[in-house]
C-alpha cells in the first residue's frame, strides 16, 4: 500500500473518530477547567498541563519539516510558519498568562498531547510527504483559497486570544466569584475563545485547501462544540438574567 494511500486511510479514521468524540462529550464533561472533577485521577498544575499538552505538537512539527526534501519550499514555510505561530502561542505563552494554580488530570493532558501529535503527523503529513511536490506553486500565495483561509485564520487567532484574555481577566486576585464573560464575541456565543480557534482552523483547511485540515476543522468543532453547550448549559442555570439565550449562543453567532 503506497504512502498516500495509507495516509488517507489514516485521514479517514480520524474523522470517524471525531464523530465518536462529538457525540461521547455530550454525556460525559472533559475534567478540567470549569468541569473539573476528581474522577479523572491524579492531577498536575493547570500551567504545566497545558505546556505539556501543546508542545508535543509544536515539536513534531518541527521534526516533520526538517526531516523532509521540502523543507526550503516557500509555500509550504509558509504553511508551517502559520502553524508554528498558534501552537508557540499555546505551548509557550497561553499557560503563562493564566492565572491562578489550578489542577488538570493527567488523563486530560494526556489524550491532548496524543492527539497533537497525531494532528502534526495528518498536516506535516499532508503539507511535507504526501501532496502532490507541484501541490502549491509560488501563485497559491496570490489564490482565492490562501487569501481567504489567511484572513480566517488571523481573525480566529485574534478572537481566540482576545476572548482568553476577557476570561482570564473577569476575577481580581483572590476573588472566587463566576462572572458572565462580557465584550468581544462574547456578545453573540458564551464560548467566543472556542469560536474563534475554530475559525483558525477552518481557515488554515481552506488555505491549504486540503482533506488533512479539513479534519482537524472537524476535530476542532467536535472537541469544543459538546463543551460549548455544556458552558451555555451552565451560565443559563448561573446568570438567568444576564445571559439573553434569545440572542447570544453557544459556539456560532446566530446559529449555535
Amino acid at each position: 500500500m503506497s504512502l498516500a494511500s495509507t495516509f488517507h486511510i489514516f485521514l479517514a479514521v480520524m474523522a470517524v473518530v471525531a464523530v465518536f468524540i462529538f457525540l461521547g462529550l455530550y454525556f460525559v464533561d472533559a475534567g478540567y477547567g470549569k468541569f473539573y472533577n476528581p474522577r479523572w485521577g491524579p492531577t498536575v498544575d493547570n500551567h504545566l498541563g497545558w505546556f505539556l499538552m501543546e508542545v508535543p505538537v509544536f515539536v513534531a512539527m518541527l521534526v516533520l519539516w526538517w526531516c523532509s526534501d521540502r523543507r526550503t519550499d516557500g509555500v509550504r514555510l509558509v504553511f508551517l510558519a502559520l502553524f508554528e505561530v498558534h501552537y508557540f502561542h499555546r505551548s509557550f505563552i497561553f499557560p503563562r498568562q493564566m492565572h491562578g494554580h489550578s489542577r488538570m488530570p493527567w488523563a486530560i493532558v494526556i489524550m491532548g498531547a496524543l492527539f497533537n501529535t497525531l494532528n502534526a503527523f495528518m498536516q506535516g503529513g499532508w503539507i511535507f510527504y504526501v501532496s502532490p511536490a507541484d501541490r502549491y506553486p509560488s501563485s497559491w500565495l496570490l489564490s482565492l483559497p490562501f487569501i481567504a483561509g489567511t484572513l480566517l485564520f488571523f481573525a480566529g487567532m485574534y478572537i481566540n486570544i482576545q476572548s482568553d484574555g476577557i476570561i482570564r481577566n473577569l476575577r481580581k486576585p483572590g476573588d472566587t466569584a463566576h462572572y458572565l464573560p462580557q465584550g468581544g464575541l462574547f456578545r453573540y456565543v458564551t464560548s467566543a475563545n472556542y469560536f474563534g480557534e475554530w475559525m483558525e482552523w477552518t481557515g488554515f483547511a481552506i488555505l491549504t485547501w486540503s482533506w488533512a485540515g479539513a479534519v482537524f476543522s472537524l476535530w476542532t468543532f467536535a472537541n469544543l462544540a459538546p463543551r460549548a453547550a455544556r458552558i451555555y448549559d451552565l451560565y443559563s442555570r448561573e446568570f438567568p438574567e444576564q445571559l439573553d439565550t434569545r440572542k447570544v449562543k453557544r459556539i456560532v453567532p446566530f446559529i449555535y
